[in-house]
């Protein structure tokens, strides 16, 4: 069976219903991991949810800007809670869904200075991630998990528009590369739409609202990821390559989101 799974930091799911449905109707994912969803638990729009085909939900809401759900045409059981957002926000939310374990984040972003000492909102970024890494670390590689969502951190140097310019500035310092990459060491996490789109090609999956053609600036960032671990290496790769992309096109619809939806697609 294949699971088409789809990350998406909606940056507020409840003005963004014909995007959704539009999205749904175009691509036919079966899961969907949102992130900053913008409301508490009982505001989501479930009906809607269930009208689109997607009936079984985790939520994580919270008043303000945070908030990640997963919805799901197929059952969902319960996967374990993880305790990594120091201040309490409603950042992570799990599920577990045809035999695979979904975690789907919405990272802090950091802030504007890449300095712990001085920013606390980075320094809770960087700890989010240590937190996530050590907890990541004691789980088994050959168990079949995703890490998924707005990890608020371009990796590579084709995952920004200018790795010059951007190797000062928050979500591409150097530092967080190395939060990151320890986190893909922990459990040798295959990142998934790296597999599918190799370097150098250049990868974006977000364009600032300042740009008035996103697409003629083309000042992207890959910030929203899918990690799989190596117990899914057969589930993500079919016959030798791995299927994922970037939904740029949806960036460009009405009202968009500055982030546009990722997917993947494995056979479970």
């Amino acid at each position: 069976m294949r699971l088409r799974l789809a990350t998406w930091n909606i940056n507020s799911v409840r003005p963004r219903g014909d995007l959704i449905g539009r999205f749904v109707d175009e691509v036919a994912p079966d899961v969907l991991c949102l992130q900053e969803i913008k409301c508490q638990n009982g505001e989501f729009p479930v009906q809607m949810f269930a009208d689109l085909g997607f009936p079984h939900l985790r939520i994580a809401g919270q008043k303000g800007w945070h908030g990640v759900a997963i919805a799901s045409r197929l059952p969902i059981e319960d996967a374990p809670k993880l305790d990594v957002c120091r201040e309490g926000h409603a950042r992570v939310v799990g599920a577990k869904i045809a035999g695979v374990e979904i975690q789907n984040f919405y990272i802090p972003a950091g802030g504007d200075v890449p300095d712990p000492a001085v920013n606390p909102k980075f320094a809770h970024k960087l700890d989010f991630f240590a937190r996530l890494t050590t907890e990541m670390a004691k789980r088994d590689p050959k168990a079949p998990l995703i890490v998924t969502g707005d990890l608020n951190v371009a990796p590579g140097e084709f995952d920004v528009w200018s790795h010059k310019q951007m190797s000062k500035i928050v979500s591409h310092t150097p530092v967080e590369i190395a939060a990151m990459e320890a986190l893909k060491a922990s459990l040798s996490f295959i990142d998934v739409p790296r597999e599918a789109i190799p370097e150098p090609q250049k990868l974006f999956s977000w364009w600032s609202y300042r740009a008035l053609d996103f697409r003629a600036s083309n000042r992207g960032l890959r910030l929203d990821h899918i990690l799989a671990t190596p117990g899914l290496r057969d589930s993500v790769f079919h016959d030798g390559k791995a299927l994922s992309r970037v939904h740029d096109d949806v960036r460009g619809w009405e009202k968009p989101s500055d982030h546009a939806p990722v997917t993947a697609d494995l056979k479970v």
